[in-house]
Protein backbone atom coordinates (compact mmCIF):
# COMPACT_ATOMS: atom_id res chain seq x y z
CA UNK A 1 0.00 0.00 0.00
CA UNK A 2 1.17 3.80 -0.92
CA UNK A 3 2.37 5.39 2.31
CA UNK A 4 -0.38 8.30 1.66
CA UNK A 5 -3.10 5.55 2.06
CA UNK A 6 -1.49 3.92 5.31
CA UNK A 7 -4.02 6.87 7.85
CA UNK A 8 -7.12 6.06 6.15
CA UNK A 9 -7.80 6.34 2.16
CA UNK A 10 -9.01 9.92 1.05
CA UNK A 11 -12.19 8.60 -1.18
CA UNK A 12 -13.17 11.67 -2.40
CA UNK A 13 -14.45 10.09 -5.78
CA UNK A 14 -11.37 10.91 -7.03
CA UNK A 15 -8.24 8.64 -6.08
CA UNK A 16 -9.82 4.95 -6.41
CA UNK A 17 -8.11 2.57 -3.95
CA UNK A 18 -4.95 1.14 -4.57
CA UNK A 19 -3.86 4.14 -6.81
CA UNK A 20 -1.78 7.32 -6.24
CA UNK A 21 -2.46 9.27 -9.41
CA UNK A 22 -5.94 10.25 -9.74
CA UNK A 23 -7.80 8.08 -12.16
CA UNK A 24 -11.49 10.41 -11.35
CA UNK A 25 -14.27 10.28 -13.31
CA UNK A 26 -13.20 13.64 -15.34
CA UNK A 27 -15.59 16.60 -14.62
CA UNK A 28 -17.32 17.91 -17.83
CA UNK A 29 -14.97 20.84 -19.47
CA UNK A 30 -17.86 23.51 -19.51
CA UNK A 31 -16.48 26.59 -18.61
CA UNK A 32 -14.43 28.99 -20.70
CA UNK A 33 -11.92 31.23 -19.54
CA UNK A 34 -14.38 34.63 -19.45
CA UNK A 35 -16.13 32.12 -17.06
CA UNK A 36 -12.63 31.67 -14.75
CA UNK A 37 -11.77 35.27 -15.27
CA UNK A 38 -15.37 35.89 -13.64
CA UNK A 39 -15.21 33.45 -11.26
CA UNK A 40 -11.81 34.68 -9.69
CA UNK A 41 -13.00 38.48 -9.54
CA UNK A 42 -16.02 37.68 -8.09
CA UNK A 43 -14.79 35.43 -5.43
CA UNK A 44 -11.81 37.87 -4.61
CA UNK A 45 -13.78 40.80 -4.74
CA UNK A 46 -16.18 41.06 -1.52
CA UNK A 47 -17.34 43.04 1.15
CA UNK A 48 -13.24 42.68 3.07
CA UNK A 49 -12.81 46.05 0.50
CA UNK A 50 -15.87 47.73 2.48
CA UNK A 51 -13.65 46.91 5.73
CA UNK A 52 -9.89 46.23 5.25
CA UNK A 53 -8.79 49.67 4.14
CA UNK A 54 -9.04 51.52 7.56
CA UNK A 55 -6.97 48.64 9.08
CA UNK A 56 -4.40 49.05 6.34
CA UNK A 57 -4.08 53.02 6.85
CA UNK A 58 -3.94 52.31 10.75
CA UNK A 59 -0.75 50.27 10.37
CA UNK A 60 0.77 52.50 6.94
CA UNK A 61 2.76 56.06 7.97
CA UNK A 62 1.87 58.04 4.95
CA UNK A 63 -0.88 57.80 1.43
CA UNK A 64 2.16 56.68 -0.82
CA UNK A 65 2.97 53.60 1.63
CA UNK A 66 -0.81 52.95 1.68
CA UNK A 67 -1.02 53.14 -1.61
CA UNK A 68 1.81 50.76 -2.36
CA UNK A 69 0.49 48.35 -0.24
CA UNK A 70 -2.31 47.80 -2.78
CA UNK A 71 -0.05 47.37 -5.48
CA UNK A 72 2.65 45.36 -4.05
CA UNK A 73 -0.22 43.20 -2.93
CA UNK A 74 -1.10 42.64 -6.46
CA UNK A 75 2.08 41.52 -7.45
CA UNK A 76 2.78 39.45 -4.49
CA UNK A 77 -0.51 37.49 -6.02
CA UNK A 78 1.04 37.28 -9.24
CA UNK A 79 3.45 35.56 -8.64
CA UNK A 80 1.27 33.43 -6.32
CA UNK A 81 -0.44 32.75 -9.32
CA UNK A 82 2.23 32.04 -11.51
CA UNK A 83 3.48 29.15 -9.33
CA UNK A 84 -0.58 27.93 -8.90
CA UNK A 85 -0.64 27.98 -13.08
CA UNK A 86 2.14 25.24 -13.22
CA UNK A 87 0.65 23.42 -10.27
CA UNK A 88 -3.25 23.46 -11.83
CA UNK A 89 -1.86 23.21 -15.27
CA UNK A 90 0.10 19.59 -14.75
CA UNK A 91 -1.98 18.38 -12.13
CA UNK A 92 -5.84 19.66 -12.87
CA UNK A 93 -8.36 18.42 -10.38
CA UNK A 94 -11.35 19.48 -8.71
CA UNK A 95 -9.37 19.07 -5.20
CA UNK A 96 -7.61 22.10 -5.50
CA UNK A 97 -5.07 22.78 -3.01
CA UNK A 98 -5.89 19.58 -0.98
CA UNK A 99 -4.65 17.54 -3.99
CA UNK A 100 -1.74 19.52 -4.30
CA UNK A 101 -0.90 18.74 -0.63
CA UNK A 102 -1.55 15.57 -0.79
CA UNK A 103 0.20 14.34 -3.74
CA UNK A 104 3.38 16.45 -2.31
CA UNK A 105 2.94 15.18 1.17
CA UNK A 106 0.87 12.60 1.84
CA UNK A 107 -2.39 12.00 3.81
CA UNK A 108 -1.10 13.58 6.98
CA UNK A 109 -0.66 17.03 5.94
CA UNK A 110 -3.95 16.78 3.60
CA UNK A 111 -5.73 15.92 6.99
CA UNK A 112 -4.72 18.78 8.95
CA UNK A 113 -5.35 21.09 5.81
CA UNK A 114 -9.17 19.62 6.05
CA UNK A 115 -9.07 20.02 9.61
CA UNK A 116 -7.66 23.44 8.70
CA UNK A 117 -10.57 24.27 6.58
CA UNK A 118 -13.62 23.52 9.14
CA UNK A 119 -12.08 24.85 12.25
CA UNK A 120 -10.17 27.83 11.23
CA UNK A 121 -9.94 29.24 7.31
CA UNK A 122 -14.08 28.22 6.25
CA UNK A 123 -15.65 28.88 9.60
CA UNK A 124 -12.92 32.49 9.75
CA UNK A 125 -14.03 33.44 6.71
CA UNK A 126 -17.84 33.58 7.98
CA UNK A 127 -17.24 35.05 10.95
CA UNK A 128 -15.53 37.71 8.63
CA UNK A 129 -18.36 38.25 6.14
CA UNK A 130 -20.65 38.41 9.41
CA UNK A 131 -18.92 41.10 10.86
CA UNK A 132 -18.71 42.93 7.86
CA UNK A 133 -22.86 42.58 7.70
CA UNK A 134 -22.73 43.74 11.24
CA UNK A 135 -20.54 46.98 10.91
CA UNK A 136 -22.42 48.28 7.99
CA UNK A 137 -26.04 47.35 9.70
CA UNK A 138 -25.13 49.34 12.53
CA UNK A 139 -25.01 52.03 10.52
CA UNK A 140 -28.49 51.82 9.90
CA UNK A 141 -29.50 50.88 13.78
CA UNK A 142 -27.14 50.72 16.34
CA UNK A 143 -28.09 48.18 18.98
CA UNK A 144 -25.27 48.88 21.63
CA UNK A 145 -22.10 48.18 22.79
CA UNK A 146 -21.75 44.78 20.93
CA UNK A 147 -24.32 45.73 17.79
CA UNK A 148 -22.06 44.15 15.56
CA UNK A 149 -21.71 41.03 16.83
CA UNK A 150 -25.25 40.78 17.52
CA UNK A 151 -26.16 41.21 13.86
CA UNK A 152 -23.00 38.87 12.95
CA UNK A 153 -24.41 35.87 15.23
CA UNK A 154 -28.03 36.97 13.51
CA UNK A 155 -26.44 36.64 10.11
CA UNK A 156 -24.47 33.18 10.92
CA UNK A 157 -27.72 31.40 12.42
CA UNK A 158 -30.28 32.61 9.92
CA UNK A 159 -28.28 31.68 6.71
CA UNK A 160 -27.44 28.33 8.30
CA UNK A 161 -30.74 27.49 8.70
CA UNK A 162 -31.74 28.61 5.31
CA UNK A 163 -29.07 26.18 4.09
CA UNK A 164 -30.31 23.45 6.28
CA UNK A 165 -34.10 23.86 5.17
CA UNK A 166 -32.64 23.44 1.64
CA UNK A 167 -32.82 26.67 -0.36
CA UNK A 168 -29.62 27.53 -2.32
CA UNK A 169 -29.30 30.85 -3.97
CA UNK A 170 -29.57 30.06 -7.85
CA UNK A 171 -26.70 31.16 -10.07
CA UNK A 172 -29.07 33.67 -11.74
CA UNK A 173 -29.28 35.55 -8.10
CA UNK A 174 -25.62 35.44 -7.72
CA UNK A 175 -24.81 36.67 -10.61
CA UNK A 176 -27.05 39.57 -10.44
CA UNK A 177 -25.77 40.30 -6.71
CA UNK A 178 -22.39 40.21 -8.19
CA UNK A 179 -23.43 42.50 -10.97
CA UNK A 180 -25.07 45.04 -7.85
CA UNK A 181 -21.65 44.88 -6.13
CA UNK A 182 -19.33 45.82 -9.11
CA UNK A 183 -21.64 48.60 -10.24
CA UNK A 184 -21.62 49.74 -6.48
CA UNK A 185 -18.01 49.77 -6.30
CA UNK A 186 -18.31 51.89 -9.97
CA UNK A 187 -20.25 54.44 -8.21
CA UNK A 188 -18.02 54.59 -4.95
CA UNK A 189 -15.04 55.60 -7.16
CA UNK A 190 -16.25 57.95 -9.45
CA UNK A 191 -18.01 59.52 -6.26
CA UNK A 192 -14.53 59.82 -5.04
CA UNK A 193 -12.36 60.41 -8.21
CA UNK A 194 -14.77 63.05 -9.45
CA UNK A 195 -17.34 64.53 -7.39
CA UNK A 196 -15.15 65.27 -4.80
CA UNK A 197 -13.04 68.29 -5.21
CA UNK A 198 -10.12 67.41 -2.46
CA UNK A 199 -6.13 66.79 -3.42
CA UNK A 200 -5.14 63.15 -2.91
CA UNK A 201 -3.08 63.42 0.36
CA UNK A 202 -0.33 60.98 -0.96
CA UNK A 203 2.45 62.50 2.05
CA UNK A 204 -0.18 63.64 5.02
CA UNK A 205 1.17 61.18 7.84
CA UNK A 206 -1.56 58.99 9.83
CA UNK A 207 -1.45 60.61 12.54
CA UNK A 208 -0.44 57.16 14.44
CA UNK A 209 2.72 57.56 16.59
CA UNK A 210 3.50 53.42 16.60
CA UNK A 211 3.34 53.07 12.73
CA UNK A 212 6.40 51.20 12.39
CA UNK A 213 8.23 49.13 10.06
CA UNK A 214 6.66 45.87 11.67
CA UNK A 215 3.71 47.79 11.35
CA UNK A 216 3.89 47.43 6.93
CA UNK A 217 3.74 44.03 7.67
CA UNK A 218 0.55 43.58 9.33
CA UNK A 219 -0.40 46.08 6.61
CA UNK A 220 -0.09 43.80 4.34
CA UNK A 221 -1.43 40.67 5.92
CA UNK A 222 -4.50 42.83 5.68
CA UNK A 223 -4.24 43.17 2.02
CA UNK A 224 -3.81 39.98 1.17
CA UNK A 225 -6.61 38.84 3.00
CA UNK A 226 -8.58 41.08 0.89
CA UNK A 227 -6.90 39.46 -2.43
CA UNK A 228 -7.33 36.21 -1.08
CA UNK A 229 -9.48 34.04 -2.83
CA UNK A 230 -7.98 33.85 -6.30
CA UNK A 231 -6.48 30.15 -5.65
CA UNK A 232 -10.06 28.87 -5.11
CA UNK A 233 -9.94 28.99 -8.71
CA UNK A 234 -7.48 25.96 -8.82
CA UNK A 235 -10.93 23.65 -7.59
CA UNK A 236 -11.88 24.40 -11.41
CA UNK A 237 -9.08 24.03 -13.21
CA UNK A 238 -10.32 20.47 -14.91
CA UNK A 239 -13.53 21.80 -15.88
CA UNK A 240 -12.05 24.63 -18.16
CA UNK A 241 -12.98 24.17 -21.72
CA UNK A 242 -9.31 24.99 -23.75
CA UNK A 243 -7.76 22.91 -21.70
CA UNK A 244 -5.94 23.89 -18.01
CA UNK A 245 -3.34 26.18 -19.63
CA UNK A 246 -5.44 28.33 -20.25
CA UNK A 247 -5.62 28.86 -16.19
CA UNK A 248 -2.40 30.96 -16.79
CA UNK A 249 -4.48 33.74 -18.91
CA UNK A 250 -7.00 33.47 -16.51
CA UNK A 251 -4.94 34.16 -13.38
CA UNK A 252 -3.21 37.12 -15.06
CA UNK A 253 -6.40 38.73 -16.37
CA UNK A 254 -8.03 38.42 -13.23
CA UNK A 255 -5.23 39.82 -11.04
CA UNK A 256 -4.62 42.91 -13.43
CA UNK A 257 -8.47 43.41 -13.18
CA UNK A 258 -8.57 42.97 -9.15
CA UNK A 259 -5.79 45.39 -8.53
CA UNK A 260 -7.07 47.95 -11.21
CA UNK A 261 -10.48 48.11 -9.12
CA UNK A 262 -8.69 47.83 -5.55
CA UNK A 263 -6.08 50.33 -6.70
CA UNK A 264 -8.97 52.92 -7.89
CA UNK A 265 -11.48 52.48 -4.68
CA UNK A 266 -8.79 53.06 -2.00
CA UNK A 267 -7.35 56.43 -4.39
CA UNK A 268 -10.93 57.47 -3.79
CA UNK A 269 -11.17 56.61 0.19
CA UNK A 270 -7.62 58.59 0.24
CA UNK A 271 -8.76 61.33 -1.55
CA UNK A 272 -12.06 62.09 0.21
CA UNK A 273 -11.37 60.95 3.74
CA UNK A 274 -7.51 61.35 4.25
CA UNK A 275 -5.48 58.44 5.90
CA UNK A 276 -6.04 59.40 9.40
CA UNK A 277 -10.03 59.40 9.28
CA UNK A 278 -10.00 55.87 7.34
CA UNK A 279 -8.22 54.72 10.04
CA UNK A 280 -10.54 55.91 12.22
CA UNK A 281 -13.66 54.81 10.36
CA UNK A 282 -14.85 51.21 10.81
CA UNK A 283 -16.94 51.90 7.77
CA UNK A 284 -14.89 53.30 5.02
CA UNK A 285 -17.44 53.13 2.14
CA UNK A 286 -20.07 55.16 4.04
CA UNK A 287 -17.78 58.17 5.22
CA UNK A 288 -17.07 58.49 1.83
CA UNK A 289 -20.58 58.21 0.79
CA UNK A 290 -21.80 60.96 3.04
CA UNK A 291 -18.99 63.47 2.38
CA UNK A 292 -20.35 63.06 -2.00
CA UNK A 293 -24.36 62.60 -1.54
CA UNK A 294 -24.58 62.71 2.55
CA UNK A 295 -27.45 60.29 3.97
CA UNK A 296 -28.82 58.84 0.54
CA UNK A 297 -25.42 57.78 -0.39
CA UNK A 298 -24.60 55.86 3.11
CA UNK A 299 -28.06 54.36 2.99
CA UNK A 300 -27.02 52.99 -0.92
CA UNK A 301 -23.68 51.55 0.64
CA UNK A 302 -25.14 50.48 3.55
CA UNK A 303 -27.48 48.01 1.69
CA UNK A 304 -25.02 47.55 -0.72
CA UNK A 305 -21.89 46.24 1.27
CA UNK A 306 -25.00 43.92 3.76
CA UNK A 307 -25.86 42.39 0.49
CA UNK A 308 -22.10 41.58 -0.81
CA UNK A 309 -21.44 40.69 2.83
CA UNK A 310 -24.48 38.22 3.19
CA UNK A 311 -24.10 36.93 -0.73
CA UNK A 312 -20.82 35.82 0.39
CA UNK A 313 -21.31 34.50 3.58
CA UNK A 314 -23.94 32.33 2.40
CA UNK A 315 -21.99 30.71 -0.12
CA UNK A 316 -18.79 29.97 1.58
CA UNK A 317 -21.48 28.30 4.35
CA UNK A 318 -22.77 26.30 1.44
CA UNK A 319 -19.23 24.92 0.18
CA UNK A 320 -17.64 25.07 3.38
CA UNK A 321 -20.17 22.36 4.84
CA UNK A 322 -19.51 20.16 1.84
CA UNK A 323 -15.82 20.61 2.61
CA UNK A 324 -16.98 19.51 6.07
CA UNK A 325 -19.07 16.65 5.14
CA UNK A 326 -15.81 14.78 3.01
CA UNK A 327 -13.89 15.06 6.53
CA UNK A 328 -16.67 13.55 7.68
CA UNK A 329 -16.57 10.49 5.21
CA UNK A 330 -13.49 10.00 5.08
CA UNK A 331 -12.40 10.01 8.43
CA UNK A 332 -14.20 8.05 11.03
CA UNK A 333 -13.64 9.95 13.81
CA UNK A 334 -15.80 12.98 12.04
CA UNK A 335 -18.47 10.57 10.73
CA UNK A 336 -21.08 12.65 12.67
CA UNK A 337 -20.08 15.19 9.73
CA UNK A 338 -20.18 13.04 7.05
CA UNK A 339 -23.96 12.15 7.46
CA UNK A 340 -26.41 13.21 4.65
CA UNK A 341 -29.93 14.31 5.27
CA UNK A 342 -31.02 12.67 1.80
CA UNK A 343 -34.75 14.32 2.62
CA UNK A 344 -33.45 18.07 2.50
CA UNK A 345 -30.44 16.74 0.08
CA UNK A 346 -27.72 19.02 2.59
CA UNK A 347 -25.05 17.57 4.97
CA UNK A 348 -27.35 19.11 8.02
CA UNK A 349 -24.49 18.21 10.99
CA UNK A 350 -21.79 19.62 9.15
CA UNK A 351 -23.82 22.95 8.77
CA UNK A 352 -24.73 22.89 12.47
CA UNK A 353 -20.81 21.78 13.56
CA UNK A 354 -19.67 25.05 11.22
CA UNK A 355 -22.53 27.52 12.29
CA UNK A 356 -21.12 26.96 16.10
CA UNK A 357 -17.24 27.13 15.19
CA UNK A 358 -18.13 30.54 13.59
CA UNK A 359 -20.56 31.92 16.54
CA UNK A 360 -17.95 30.89 18.81
CA UNK A 361 -15.44 32.79 16.06
CA UNK A 362 -17.77 35.96 16.23
CA UNK A 363 -17.72 35.88 20.11
CA UNK A 364 -13.70 36.41 20.07
CA UNK A 365 -15.40 40.20 19.61
CA UNK A 366 -16.23 40.01 23.12
CA UNK A 367 -13.07 39.43 24.80
CA UNK A 368 -11.26 41.86 21.69
CA UNK A 369 -11.32 45.91 20.83
CA UNK A 370 -12.46 44.97 17.38
CA UNK A 371 -14.02 41.45 16.73
CA UNK A 372 -13.16 41.66 12.71
CA UNK A 373 -9.27 42.37 13.81
CA UNK A 374 -9.27 39.42 16.04
CA UNK A 375 -10.88 37.19 13.43
CA UNK A 376 -8.17 38.24 11.23
CA UNK A 377 -5.54 37.49 13.59
CA UNK A 378 -7.48 34.03 14.41
CA UNK A 379 -7.15 32.84 10.67
CA UNK A 380 -3.75 34.40 8.98
CA UNK A 381 -1.26 32.39 10.62
CA UNK A 382 -3.12 29.15 9.66
CA UNK A 383 -4.02 30.23 6.12
CA UNK A 384 -0.42 31.41 5.37
CA UNK A 385 1.33 28.71 6.73
CA UNK A 386 -0.62 26.32 4.42
CA UNK A 387 -0.34 29.00 1.63
CA UNK A 388 3.65 28.20 2.21
CA UNK A 389 3.17 24.25 1.94
CA UNK A 390 1.88 24.98 -1.57
CA UNK A 391 4.47 27.00 -2.61
CA UNK A 392 6.76 24.68 -1.49
CA UNK A 393 5.06 21.69 -3.02
CA UNK A 394 6.20 22.93 -6.27
CA UNK A 395 9.31 21.83 -5.91
CA UNK A 396 8.44 19.00 -4.06
CA UNK A 397 6.30 17.65 -6.99
CA UNK A 398 8.93 18.59 -9.65
CA UNK A 399 11.85 16.14 -7.84
CA UNK A 400 8.77 13.85 -7.22
CA UNK A 401 7.77 13.22 -10.66
CA UNK A 402 10.63 14.86 -13.01
CA UNK A 403 9.44 12.77 -16.11
CA UNK A 404 5.68 14.19 -15.47
CA UNK A 405 5.13 16.66 -18.34
CA UNK A 406 4.42 20.50 -17.32
CA UNK A 407 2.67 22.52 -19.84
CA UNK A 408 3.29 25.58 -18.11
CA UNK A 409 6.75 26.07 -16.63
CA UNK A 410 7.12 28.93 -13.64
CA UNK A 411 8.65 31.83 -15.64
CA UNK A 412 12.36 32.55 -14.07
CA UNK A 413 12.08 29.35 -11.99
CA UNK A 414 13.27 28.87 -9.03
CA UNK A 415 13.47 32.72 -8.34
CA UNK A 416 9.75 33.21 -8.85
CA UNK A 417 8.67 30.20 -6.65
CA UNK A 418 11.16 30.96 -4.09
CA UNK A 419 9.88 34.60 -4.24
CA UNK A 420 6.35 33.56 -3.40
CA UNK A 421 7.29 30.72 -0.28
CA UNK A 422 10.07 33.56 1.02
CA UNK A 423 6.48 36.32 0.64
CA UNK A 424 4.60 33.59 2.97
CA UNK A 425 6.62 32.65 5.39
CA UNK A 426 7.02 36.50 6.05
CA UNK A 427 3.01 36.86 6.11
CA UNK A 428 3.00 33.98 8.22
CA UNK A 429 6.08 35.34 10.67
CA UNK A 430 3.95 38.66 10.32
CA UNK A 431 0.84 37.39 11.33
CA UNK A 432 1.99 35.20 14.31
CA UNK A 433 4.30 38.25 15.63
CA UNK A 434 2.58 41.30 15.70
CA UNK A 435 -0.97 39.83 15.84
CA UNK A 436 -2.83 39.34 19.43
CA UNK A 437 -5.13 36.29 21.01
CA UNK A 438 -6.75 35.39 17.91
CA UNK A 439 -3.12 34.09 16.65
CA UNK A 440 -2.81 31.73 19.46
CA UNK A 441 -6.16 30.67 19.27
CA UNK A 442 -5.76 29.80 15.68
CA UNK A 443 -2.50 28.12 15.83
CA UNK A 444 -4.02 26.35 19.65
CA UNK A 445 -7.49 24.69 17.24
CA UNK A 446 -4.23 23.61 14.56
CA UNK A 447 -2.26 21.76 17.21
CA UNK A 448 -5.50 19.91 18.27
CA UNK A 449 -5.69 18.69 14.48
CA UNK A 450 -2.27 17.90 15.13
CA UNK A 451 -3.16 15.72 18.29
CA UNK A 452 -6.30 14.15 16.20
CA UNK A 453 -3.82 12.79 13.72
CA UNK A 454 -1.59 10.95 16.27
CA UNK A 455 -4.84 9.44 17.86
CA UNK A 456 -5.97 7.79 14.37
CA UNK A 457 -2.53 6.87 13.53
CA UNK A 458 -2.05 5.59 16.96
CA UNK A 459 -5.29 3.80 16.54
CA UNK A 460 -4.57 1.90 13.14
CA UNK A 461 -1.15 0.87 14.44
CA UNK A 462 -3.42 -0.86 17.45
CA UNK A 463 -5.75 -2.25 14.95
CA UNK A 464 -3.10 -3.38 12.39
CA UNK A 465 -0.74 -5.02 15.53
CA UNK A 466 -3.69 -6.96 16.46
Amino acid sequence: MDKTEKLGHMHSGTYPKGHDDERPKRPEKVLSTIDVIALIVGIVIGAGIFRVPSLVAANTANGVMFMSTWVLGGLISLVGAMCYAELTTTYPNTGGDYHFLRKAYGNHIAFLFAWSRMSVVQSGSIALLAYIFGDYASQLLNLGQFSSIIYASFAIISLTAINILGVKMGSGVQKFLTAIEVVGIIVIIVSGLIFSSEPVELFAMSGEENVTGNAFGLAMVFVLLTFGGWNEAAYISAELQAGSKKMVKAFILGIFVITSIYFLINLSFLKVLGLQRMAESNAVASDLMMDTFGNMGVWFIVILVAVAALTSANATIFTGARSNYALGRDFPLFAVLGKWDHRKSSPVNAFLIQGLIALGLVSLGLLSRDGFEAIVEYTAPVFWFFFLLVGVSLFVLRSQNPERPIPFRVPLYPITPIIFCLTSAYLLYSSIIYTGLGALVGIGVLFIGALLLLFLSKRRFEKNAH
